[in-house]
């Protein structure tokens, strides 16, 4: 009797498996090409321009949050503020003004990802808008600080509605090849509130009356009012009409304005694919569970790379923006105008470095970008320390501050902010995103938004507090940190560019889902 063959080991196993899995992605990614090519949108077709409108609408969201940024960086440094609230620029009291958004965006949180998953992203998104609006009276109207701080904690509420909305309705209805620069671009918008944020405060600050304060904070609503506007004339993402069973309803979309009209083109029927494999993957969980999130190696290391961005890309030096007028302050720039003026020279160039990073979203490696990006933040940040303590040797000594070394100090910290804009802004909105399912993205959006506000309201009360006790030598911490963050992206970080969310689902299937990014 002949003996029975030999079982083939686990390491041939596997490479037979990684074999024909790989060559499975690469088909996968053949065929969205080819369903790419034969399905073309006209740029200036009537199904185009309201796929526009729908992404501007979405832009909007992140406009309101990044007004709210810059508005109070400049308001704290306004003699009428001061002299309404008296929470001077450094301190307890400024870390609560600051603080207070972010625990009502923390709070918010698990509401948002409830409203978007039950009632749609659009909604997510209006109920947001109508908080930020009612935030916007709160704190404009204010006269004691008490309501100005519970204007700022019901702002932050609906700042993680649209948050957490907004990206992931900008990625779910945006055509496959515009998903990566879509969801970047969105992130930028940040910018597109803190610039006019900036030139605002400017501009109001030579109003010798509370309006000088309060004017800005009235218009801090004027992108949520935009929202609720256009919110009745645009679509609901595909994803979600799926989710809640409405096949017929997502089909009908993606023909309009992804299949030019045809519900037969290869690129709907792709994708409808696609969803129905992605949603039959997952089994559905009550609203308030969470534990699907972590229950099994995939979805543990997707939510690593969403974890790692909600801290890094609020802990990486970038919240010393908050404070950038004390931090001029520090460097010899103690006039209020000149202090507004950098702060909007400030966010001008950290939108340029934003906008470079958002058109090449799409054409850099991702992994390689956070982790270089990073260490490049620590070095920025180390010659700023470094210029700082010459200047506060010059001024304990009583010897009046080099100016060269003044304005060499300016520079460095706005050339921080343009290399941490484009490492930072455009894929701290697409890599979340992209490493969650379908059906893990709305909860998966909560915990992001929960860590990014976590670690804002470290940065916002622990900011002015280190600023006022240890001055400049609280920014050595991020040079530090940002180096062990670097470490966290090279080992850690999963490369998803130019992925099909197809083969995103095999990359963390496999024992080192790194590794399996790197190889296909």
């Amino acid at each position: 009797m002949s003996l029975p063959s030999p079982a083939p080991s686990d390491e041939k196993r596997l490479e037979t498996h990684v074999e024909v899995a790989t060559k499975k992605k690469q088909h996968l990614s053949a065929e969205l090409t080819a369903a790419l090519e034969a399905t073309p949108l006209p740029r200036w077709s009537r199904a185009a321009l309201k796929l526009y409108l729908s992404i501007f609408v979405a832009l909007c969201c992140s406009y309101a949050n990044g007004y709210d940024g810059s508005v109070m960086t400049a308001l704290i440094a306004m003699d009428h503020f001061q002299r309404r609230f008296k929470s001077g620029t450094t301190g307890g009291k400024v870390g609560a003004i600051f603080g207070v958004y972010n625990a009502g965006c923390f709070v918010g949180g698990p509401f948002g990802a409830y409203t978007m998953d039950r009632f749609g992203r659009r909604a997510g998104m209006c109920a947001g808008s109508a908080l930020i609006i009612a935030g916007s009276i709160l704190t404009s109207t204010a006269t004691e600080l008490v309501q100005f701080i519970i204007g700022r904690f019901v702002l932050g509420f609906g700042i993680a509605f649209a948050q957490m909305a907004a990206p992931a309705y900008t990625m779910e209805v945006a055509l496959p090849q515009w998903r990566g620069r879509c969801t970047g671009i969105y992130n930028v918008g940040w910018y597109g509130g803190a610039i006019p944020a900036a030139a605002i405060t400017f501009g109001t600050n030579y109003i010798n009356s509370h309006l000088s304060w309060q004017l800005p904070l009235i218009f801090q609503c004027f992108a949520a009012v935009l929202v609720l506007a256009f919110c009745p004339f645009i679509p609901e993402s595909p994803r979600f009409l799926m989710s809640r069973g409405r096949e017929d309803d997502a089909r009908t979309f993606l023909a309009k304005y992804h299949g030019n009209g045809n519900p037969d083109a290869p690129l709907v029927k792709l994708e409808l694919d696609e969803m129905r494999a992605s949603l039959a993957a997952t089994d559905p969980a009550p609203w308030w569970d969470y534990r699907p999130l972590f229950a099994t190696k995939a979805s543990r290391w997707r939510m690593a790379q969403v974890i790692m961005m909600s801290v890094f890309g609020q802990f990486s030096g970038n919240g010393l923006a908050y404070f950038a007028t004390v931090i001029y302050a520090n460097i010899g720039v103690t006039s209020t105008t000149a202090q507004l003026g950098y702060n909007l020279l400030y966010a001008a160039m950290c939108a340029v470095g934003a906008l470079a990073g958002a058109a090449l979203t799409d054409h850099m490696p991702r992994r390689m970008v956070l982790t270089f990006g990073t260490l490049l933040l620590a070095v920025i940040l180390g010659v700023f320390t470094g210029l700082n303590a010459i200047i506060d040797k010059d001024l304990l000594r009583g010897v009046p501050m080099n100016e060269g070394v003044g304005k060499a100090a300016i520079a460095v910290y706005v050339l921080f902010g343009i290399a941490c804009a484009f490492t930072y802004t455009p894929l701290q909105a697409v890599v979340p995103v992209e490493a969650l399912s379908t059906a893990m993205r709305a909860k998966g959006l909560a915990v992001l938004n929960v860590g990014m506000q976590g670690m804002s309201f470290i940065n916002m009360f622990a900011g002015p507090v280190g600023l006022g006790n240890i001055g400049y030598r609280y920014i050595f911490v991020f040079v530090v940190w940002d180096v062990v963050e670097a470490a966290c992206w090279w080992f850690f970080g999963v490369e998803a560019r130019g992925r099909t969310l197809e083969e995103l689902d095999w990359i963390y299937e496999q024992p080192n889902p790194v590794k399996a990014s790197k190889t296909l």
